[in-house]
């Protein structure tokens, strides 16, 4: 055989460095998951979701104050607010107050231990519709690491919430939903029907953007095996049925 007739051999192509990926995420969604789904790695932009879910909470709790969140939760829900108000005044501040040490504490927490785990959930749920309703053949790991990377949308909220809370008065900021993104925004948190209200708050551009880029990711998994409008419906299903579970539970304990 000839040099000439000697087949042509096509060069793989070259991994995506790590600083590629983290901003490919946002710029380059199908390219920049079909290396995760190839090279699946997660843990830099997991340590970076939750310093930057620490940052925010320190940044909340140095400007605007736990006790002030825990009073505004107190006022729009109608069920505590009544509660709170059979108390002694000495007694309710003395149960405000030794709440606040620990709600602090507990945002703390959500974003070290909670968000690792909400991920590892949300991978597992994804990866039985994609391969085992499906047939998608992708694996855990894959799945891992895209959830990872589309949670990188969260960094970007908290820095436009940042902002804002800055921007704003201490006393008009709600942590609870921070930037006007949703529906419920424009919402009364106090008279507007609590199942209603988690609704629209869910409703949320970067809830939406981190759908469509998981869905992204996870067409760039499974290849042929799988369309767009699957891998977009095997993430939606279950978000969507936790929404509602979360928002029944809302309307029930208001």
């Amino acid at each position: 055989m000839t040099p000439e007739d000697a087949p042509v051999v096509e060069a793989e192509p070259a991994a995506m460095g790590e600083f590629s990926r983290l901003t490919g995420v946002f710029f380059e969604p199908g390219k920049t998951f079909a290396d995760i789904a190839e090279r699946p790695r997660w843990l830099v932009p997991m340590l970076l979701v939750i310093v930057a879910g620490l940052a925010y909470y320190f940044l909340y709790g140095q400007h605007v104050g736990w006790e002030r969140f825990l009073r505004h939760q107190m006022e729009t829900n109608t069920r505590v607010q009544q509660q709170m108000e059979r108390i002694p005044a000495a007694q309710r501040d003395a149960t405000i107050a030794m709440q606040t040490k620990f709600i602090g504490i507990g945002y703390y927490f959500s974003a070290i231990v909670m968000v690792p785990l909400i991920y590892l959930i949300q991978a597992a749920t994804v990866l039985g519709i994609a391969s085992g309703l499906m047939s998608a053949g992708v694996k855990f790991k894959q799945l891992f690491a895209i959830v990872c990377y589309a949670g990188l949308t969260s960094i970007v909220m908290h820095a436009l919430a940042t902002v804002v809370m800055f921007l704003k008065s201490p006393d008009d900021f709600n942590l609870a939903n921070p930037l006007a993104f949703n529906p419920a925004a424009f919402m009364d948190p106090i008279t507007s029907s609590k199942f209603l209200y988690t609704l629209a708050m869910s409703l949320d551009l970067f809830t939406i953007w981190w759908i469509l880029l998981a869905a992204t990711g996870l067409k760039a998994a499974a290849g042929k095996r799988l369309s767009f409008g699957g891998a977009l419906f095997a993430v939606f299903l279950p978000w969507a049925i936790l929404l509602l579970a979360g928002a029944s539970l809302a309307g029930l304990f208001s």
